[in-house]
């Protein structure tokens, strides 16, 4: 009875695998450049409130030192960090979030912006005062001086404004990347002048890296072979026909031991 279902079951393999194919690996690249699962996670702490955001950029001002420059390690850090401030329901749908990248296009639509604003030569990082552009901190005070010469920038729904700014100041705009030291250079001296009441800051994300990588997302690939393979139909029939003989003598052997037993 077992030999029989052994038997059964190794033939049906058989047939099922009777013909070979080659696996195709997919990947799925996105037209906008690369966005760090940091700035990812701080949109999704934005989304739960602008306090949570900001609570994330003052414990991610620069933490390059604080792992060691493995994406796991980089990505446990992330979590544990946004795990101060999140339940753990919360901190699992940030989990699956950063795992399908669905802030990527968020992130990337306020670095768009400061294609509007391209950045002076050679800086990673800037602040923009009404129009007038430097990466040199030291510059800050002689812009705000001078900002009333010049219009307000136009902010939008989703720019991230620091608690406590005054609207009426001057409104200095960082494009910096969060987590880095230059950034953490800026966030200190625009902080300060909020709490003067000599500013409005705002921060938009910027960044220039590589494209993103996504997963979780269905790929249909319709691939033709061009190439003509001449076939013997014959012998692909008399192949055919003997599987098909065999699997009904044997499918015959099974029911009879079964009915014995």
């Amino acid at each position: 009875m077992w030999l029989c279902c052994v038997l059964l079951l190794s033939l049906l393999s058989a047939v099922s695998g009777a013909s070979d194919s080659k696996a195709i690996t997919t990947t799925l690249t996105t037209k906008w450049a690369n966005t760090p699962l940091l700035l990812e996670a701080s949109e999704f702490l934005a989304e739960e409130s602008q306090e949570k955001f900001w609570d994330f950029v003052e414990a991610n001002q620069n933490i390059e030192g604080e792992h060691d420059d493995t994406d796991l390690a980089y990505y446990e850090l992330i979590v544990k960090k946004a795990g101060a401030l999140l339940s753990s329901v919360q901190l699992n749908m940030l989990k699956f979030a950063l795992s399908l990248r669905a802030y990527s296009s968020t992130v990337h639509s306020l670095q768009q912006i400061a294609s509007t604003e391209p950045p002076p030569s050679g800086c990673s990082a800037f602040i923009s005062v009404h129009g007038e552009k430097t990466c040199d901190v030291e510059k800050l005070d002689s812009l705000l001086k001078t900002a009333s010469e010049r219009p307000k920038p136009y902010l939008f729904k989703g720019d991230h404004r620091y608690p406590g700014s005054n609207p009426d100041a001057p409104v200095v705009i960082l494009y910096a990347q969060m987590g880095k030291s230059d950034f953490q250079e800026f966030h200190r001296v625009l902080t300060s002048k909020v709490n003067e009441g000599s500013a409005t800051y705002v921060l938009r994300h910027y960044l220039l890296v590589s494209k993103v990588h996504l997963s979780g997302y269905g790929v249909e690939l319709a691939i033709k072979s061009q190439e003509y393979k001449a076939k013997d139909d014959t012998q692909v029939q008399g192949e055919q026909t003997h599987r098909n003989t065999l699997l009904t003598h044997t499918l015959l052997l099974f029911s009879h031991e079964f009915w014995v037993v």
